[in-house]
Parts: C-alpha cells; sequence; structure tokens
C-alpha cells in the first residue's frame, strides 16, 4: 500500500503512520496543508476493518480540515489523526499518552481536537504528554453557561444555521415549524441538533447504530426510529448525516426524498462525482465541511483567546457563506461542493 497512490491523496505535506508497542497504539497522522497555520483536526478511534480504511478516512479528513478552516477564514491549515481500535473497549491510559507523544514529535505541525471516538477527558490525558492538543478548557457556553472543551455545541449550532439558510434558499421560507428532518446518528453532535430542531417546531425522524443514543433522542423529541440502513431514504424535507461519511453514493442518493442534505458528517460524498448526482436530482447538498465548521471555529477560539460572543457570531456567519454558495452554484449550474472547493482554495493556493 502506497500513500502517494492512494486516490484519496491531495499533495498532502506529511503522513505519519505511529505504533508503541506496549500501550498497542495503532495510529496515523495526517497533515495536509500548514499553508495557513498549524494542521488543526480531530483525533478519531474508530474500529477499521484495515488500515487502507483507516488511511483513507485520515487523508480524506485531513483534506477537508485544510478547505474547512480556509473557508472559514482561520488561521490553520488541516490535518487529522486515526486511531484503530474500538474506543469502548481498546482506550486506555497508557494508548492516549502514546498518542500524546506520537502528536509531540510532530512539534506542533499538527495540533490534536476531539472527535468521534474520544473526548475531552482523553485529550486531557494526551496533554500529559504534549503541548499539542486543544480544545481542554472550561470556557463561557454559547447560551451563557459554562462548559467543557467540547466543540460539538458549536458545531451543531453551525449545522442548524445551515439548514436554516437551505430551508431559506430551497423553501423560501424563514421558519421551521413542520419541517420533516432525518437525522442519521444522533450522538454529540446529532443529538444538539435533534434539540435545536425540536425546539424550533421540526418533525424529526432518526437513526444510531447506539441503542441508548437513539433511544434517547425518541423519548426526548418525539422522534420516529429509523433503521441505520434506511434513514437516508426517508420521506422528509431535510437529511442531515451526522455519523461517518461516504453516505451518498450511486446506491443511495438515487433512493432519496429529500429536497436538502445539511449535516454534520465530514466526506458526505463517496467521491466527488456525487455532488454533480446530486444536483442532477435537484436536491440542494450543503457542503459538508462549510456548514460543519462550527466546531473548529470554537476550538480556534480557544487559541485566539476569542469570546462566546465572537464564537456564536463567526458560527452564525456560516449561514451567509452557504447562501453565497448556493447562490453561486445556481447561477452557474455547478455542484455546490465544487462552488465551495474553488472558495477554499482561493484562499488555500491563493
Amino acid at each position: 500500500m502506497s500513500v502517494f497512490t492512494d486516490p484519496d491523496f491531495d499533495g498532502h505535506e506529511q503522513v505519519v503512520h505511529c505504533h508503541e508497542r506496549a500501550s498497542g497504539l495503532h495510529a496515523i497522522i495526517a497533515i495536509h496543508s500548514t499553508r495557513l497555520g498549524p494542521a488543526l483536526g480531530g483525533i478519531r478511534m474508530y474500529p477499521y476493518a484495515d488500515e487502507a480504511g483507516a488511511l483513507n478516512d485520515a487523508l480524506r479528513l485531513a483534506r477537508g480540515m485544510s478547505y474547512k478552516s480556509a473557508l472559514a477564514g482561520l488561521p490553520l491549515g488541516g490535518g487529522k489523526s486515526v486511531i484503530l481500535g474500538d474506543p469502548r473497549r481498546d482506550k486506555t491510559p497508557a494508548l492516549l499518552h502514546a498518542m500524546g507523544e506520537a502528536i509531540e514529535r510532530l512539534g506542533g505541525r499538527y495540533v490534536g481536537a476531539e472527535d468521534s471516538g474520544t473526548a475531552v477527558a482523553d485529550l486531557q490525558l494526551m496533554a500529559q504528554t504534549t503541548a499539542h492538543v486543544t480544545g481542554l478548557q472550561d470556557k463561557p457556553g454559547l447560551d451563557g453557561g459554562v462548559r467543557s472543551g467540547d466543540p460539538s455545541p458549536a458545531t451543531a449550532l453551525g449545522v442548524f444555521t445551515g439548514i436554516r439558510a437551505a430551508v431559506r434558499h430551497r423553501f423560501g421560507r424563514e421558519d421551521l415549524a413542520g419541517l420533516r428532518v432525518a437525522i442519521q446518528g444522533v450522538g454529540s453532535v446529532g443529538h444538539r441538533l435533534a434539540q435545536l430542531l425540536h425546539a424550533a417546531g421540526a418533525t424529526l425522524f432518526v437513526s444510531d447504530v447506539w441503542a441508548p443514543n437513539l433511544e434517547r433522542a425518541v423519548q426526548e423529541f418525539g422522534a420516529e426510529p429509523v433503521a441505520p440502513d434506511r434513514i437516508h431514504a426517508a420521506p422528509v424535507d431535510v437529511y442531515a448525516p451526522c455519523a461517518l461519511g461516504a453516505v451518498l453514493d450511486d446506491v443511495t442518493i438515487p433512493q432519496l426524498r429529500a429536497a436538502i442534505v445539511a449535516g454534520a458528517a465530514n466526506n458526505q460524498l463517496a467521491q466527488a462525482r456525487h455532488g454533480e448526482a446530486l444536483r442532477a436530482r435537484g436536491v440542494l447538498y450543503a457542503p459538508d465541511y462549510a456548514i460543519n465548521a462550527g466546531g473548529i471555529i470554537d476550538v480556534c477560539a480557544e487559541r485566539l483567546g476569542e469570546d462566546a460572543a465572537g464564537v456564536r457570531a463567526r458560527v452564525e456567519r456560516i449561514g451567509a457563506t452557504l447562501t453565497a454558495i448556493f447562490e453561486q452554484a445556481e447561477s452557474e449550474g455547478l455542484p455546490t461542493q465544487l462552488v465551495a472547493d474553488r472558495l477554499a482554495e482561493r484562499r488555500l493556493y491563493g
């Protein structure tokens, strides 16, 4: 297996395979770009079937982080790391310390943050062996309270703001009352998104592979449960993928009944050509790295010392960014993700 011939290799600056025998650490750190600043990106832990799948995920996610930060106007590059293992079974303090040491050896080129399979407490353990993790501190919350370094509330707010922008563009309406939304994955971000949508009067359909997450959403929001392999085909207005990526492909796109796809998951398109497939079907797609930038905005704010009001203002600008993308894509007859890519690349590469 060669990194350079991997279909998702995009001129990444550095890809590091990390192993520590005593703790059982097997991890990959991918740095896509440091042109605009250190490559900040989450540390994901997932039971990948093989190393090839882990590498593919790391490369795709790292590139997405470069584009996400560039489009959001942040002084950051893009990177990502993946730990091969089941976070519910394989995570130990020794493994997290070893991951911190692996990050430290990169000298600050990569800065890690929370992601699927990791939590603030895990980052705090890594911080015992590296100075290059962030999202650790208690800070003023977007609702006026105090919260931990968890960026998921900001991510959920950004997706909610983006759904509002998409609904306004597609349906010409400001309110979400009665809007039917299917949320695929009601973990930390998906559940918070469900809270916001429920409060706005939306009708929810939900799925999750983890039964307690599903049951909580059904009980709290009166949501209708749907099997994970059918949630994309639910009879809704908006489909919100909020779990793992590559959910929009040759099989699922023809089965969509939603007019809008707008969710928190990274790398929702299985391949770039699927953006055109969505456009051809008349489905308005909110490019993932544009709509889910709230988390990186929040984490960056911790590094810059920005307050909660500044974070909220930046996150709420996601709606304006998406509106500009939608309008340009419509006027030029282009897929929305291609327009988003061009806007990000203009800042990333000049």
